[in-house]
């Protein structure tokens, strides 16, 4: 079981990492996005959240402070999926799935970060052991 846990681990730590990386990588393209949906300094919020992504993502990966990680990807959520995905809002049938598809992802995602509070520390085969 320690083996499939590090495996999951290294998968959904880099899934946050890929993430990550594009918040930065693509500055221009994501802040564009975040000024249409009216964020405020949309260029600060996506460093901010991609930085939130990276620590979620190093500390899922590493298995160190699992509780700052799951506590970063909480705050990256909980506004980045109401604001940015908000399909209730949408008249493009098309765009409408789109948004849902990523509001309802992003709340899976949320409650799996949860999950991993559950988990006894330190995690096994990590860093923090």
């Amino acid at each position: 079981m320690d083996m499939a846990f590090l495996i999951g681990r290294v998968i959904l730590g880099a899934y946050y990492l890929f993430n990550a990386s594009n918040h930065f990588f693509r500055l221009e393209m994501m802040s564009a996005y975040a000024a249409s949906k009216r964020v405020p300094a949309p260029k600060v919020f996506v460093v901010v959240t991609g930085i939130l992504l990276l620590v979620g993502g190093l500390t899922i990966l590493l298995g160190v402070y699992p509780v700052v990680g799951v506590a970063a990807l909480v705050v990256f959520f909980i506004p980045v999926t109401f604001w940015m995905h908000d399909f209730w809002v949408e008249q493009d049938p098309m765009a409408k799935t789109m948004q849902m598809v990523n509001f309802t992802k992003n709340l899976a995602l949320l409650g799996a970060a949860l999950m991993l509070l559950a988990i006894p520390q330190p995690w096994p085969l990590s860093l923090g052991r």
